[in-house]
């Protein structure tokens, strides 16, 4: 409630809009394309628990589409989330012998995902409006889908 002049204009009021609800992806890629995109469900956190069995999950995707891989080696990047440090994880890690690459304490902040794949993907999306969830996952997997290898 304001206190106004007798002559004062009416104030407006706005339509209140549903916000855009966020939705979180984990997304796993090398130098030659997409591995695999997994996005929690809406209002689900993640957890070192969550975190290792979608790595069980990343473990069958890189079976499949890149057989031989696992035995090769090779170093994943993830920066220091708490599920991602958590002990629950490191002994999983641990089991399966992958390496971590370092995260830098200076620049926390700064992960490759976040600028070379999101932000190019909100540009895609940001001008759209999406009816649910579902359709919103279908136009992520869509456009990266269709990304030219030149792009990772």
């Amino acid at each position: 409630m304001t206190w106004k002049h007798p002559s004062s204009p009416v104030t407006k009021k706005f339509k209140v809009q549903r916000s855009a609800a966020k939705v979180m992806a984990n997304v796993f890629w090398d130098a030659k394309g997409m591995i695999l995109l997994d996005i929690l469900p809406q209002a689900q956190f993640i957890n070192s628990v969550l975190y290792c069995s979608l790595r069980d999950r990343l473990r069958d995707a890189i079976r499949r589409k890149k057989p031989g891989f696992l035995r090769r080696g090779f170093v994943l990047q993830h920066d220091n989330a708490t599920p991602h440090s958590a002990n629950f994880t490191q002994k999983w890690l641990q089991r399966y012998g992958w390496e971590i690459l370092p995260h830098s304490a200076q620049y926390p902040d700064l992960v490759p995902s976040d600028f070379h794949l999101f932000g190019p993907l909100k540009c895609h999306s940001g001008s759209m409006a999406f009816e649910t969830e579902g359709d919103l996952v279908g136009e992520s997997k869509n456009w990266f889908a269709h990304l030219d290898l030149d792009f990772f």
